[in-house]
């Protein structure tokens, strides 16, 4: 925030005052907040709360809570300009549907996550793999190993019919 809304040796009033045609006094209690280059900001908080409750408003706070009480009130004056009848609400109402929304696209998310480790799980079974074995890294060499460790492609002379069946299944 700036330490004030004029130019240290000018006398350039804040947004404030010119919007209110007024002279600036050099205890403004709209200068710190109201700068003269942001003049929309103060006519939207004008537009919405008026002047005198404003200036009734930082009165009755101590300074070091005026810098927060000004952000709420252009937050709330801006949604009000945006929105005239929710303002705010009309805001965090939006929010909170993306939020519904987001949490209903990651509860899909997560079960069909669940539905492919259980199918995994089921194939990984069905091929006498377990799910933690290290025969199952998920890589091609691991693949061509048999449960004991043994690749499938041996080079004696036993029956393999059975292994290619559960190779092509992976």
């Amino acid at each position: 925030m700036k330490e004030s809304g004029r130019k240290q040796g000018a006398a350039s009033p804040c947004a404030a005052c010119k919007l209110l045609r007024r002279r600036c006094a050099q205890d403004c209690v709209f200068a710190p907040y109201f700068p003269a280059d942001e003049p929309q900001k103060f006519a939207n908080v004008h537009k919405v709360f008026g002047a005198s409750n404003v200036n009734k408003m930082l009165q009755e706070l101590p300074l070091h809570q005026r810098g927060d009480a000004v952000s709420s009130m252009v937050y709330e004056a801006n949604a009000r300009v945006r929105d005239p009848v929710y303002g705010c609400v009309g805001a965090i109402s939006s929010l909170q549907q993306q939020i519904d929304a987001l949490q209903a696209q990651l509860a899909l998310a997560q079960a069909e996550v669940v539905h492919l480790r259980v199918r995994q799980t089921v194939t990984m079974s069905n091929n006498g793999l377990s799910p933690g074995s290290p025969s199952n890294s998920g890589s091609p060499s691991s693949r061509l190993m048999g449960s004991q460790g043994k690749p499938y492609f041996d080079m004696d002379m036993m029956d393999h019919s059975s292994l290619g069946e559960a190779m092509w299944s992976c």
